[in-house]
């Protein structure tokens, strides 16, 4: 086994127990939210900012997709412009979807986003390149993803069938508490590897951490997937 495989393995066991970990939580609710989204009633702004940060920062399958976005992002103006693109994407869809009570087999639309991980850690290590020989638009990539990852927030919201009163106002803020978490977890992520690029394992664990990456994703469309077949 090389000594890339064998990394890649470790990597990959540890992401395989934060995901077991975290199982109750990603794209669900805990069960005291659980009781205050069937029981509210009226605008409730903080409550839900609240709930939306917790999503984000537990949300694992959002958070390993924008470590892959950011991965070889060196300059600052380049990781605004991606997650900019991909809130731009994730906010349309999310207020869209409950406000047009749109629809969505929540295993399918998750293993979507699973697969848009397997994706950008294809796409880091040159995988299209080296394949086909051409290189998709990142940024596009990034944008569409960003949809998907919305309809995936908005199908567990829809599933409490909240009350129109206060609908708008209540969706507006867990949708900017779904941009604080992510603003938090991004930034303690950028924070972990700007001193992590400075260390010479930067370079030798790259292709080790995206193939745990794209494992990490593979993992999270068969455990998706097996859930829409058997349920």
């Amino acid at each position: 086994m090389s000594q890339t495989l064998a990394n890649a393995l470790k990597i990959s066991l540890i992401l395989l127990g934060l995901m077991t970990s975290f199982s109750i939580y990603a794209h669900g609710v805990d069960e005291t939210t659980r009781q205050f989204l069937t029981q509210n009633q009226g605008v409730s702004i903080l409550p839900f900012i609240y709930i939306g940060a917790k999503h984000m920062v537990t949300g694992y399958d959002h958070l390993l997709f924008l470590v892959g976005v950011i991965f070889f992002l060196y300059l600052t103006k380049d990781v605004l412009l991606y997650v900019s693109l991909f809130t731009l994407g994730h906010s349309v869809t999310l207020l869209w979807g409950v406000f047009n009570d749109i629809n969505i087999n929540a295993y399918l639309i998750d293993a979507i986003i699973g697969f848009s991980i397997i994706y950008k850690g294809f796409d880091n290590l040159g995988g299209f390149k080296r394949l086909v020989g051409f290189q998709p638009n990142t940024k596009l990539a990034v944008l569409i993803f960003g949809l998907f990852h919305g309809f995936g927030l908005a199908t567990k919201i829809q599933e409490f069938n909240l009350p129109q009163e206060g609908l708008i106002e209540n969706i507006i803020a867990f949708n900017v508490g779904v941009e604080i978490g992510q603003f938090m977890a991004l930034g303690l992520v950028l924070i972990a590897m700007s001193f992590w690029r400075r260390s010479p394992s930067f370079t030798r664990f790259s292709v080790a951490a995206n193939t745990a990456l794209m494992s990490g994703g593979v993992m999270l469309v068969g455990f998706q997937l097996t859930g829409y077949f058997v349920n």
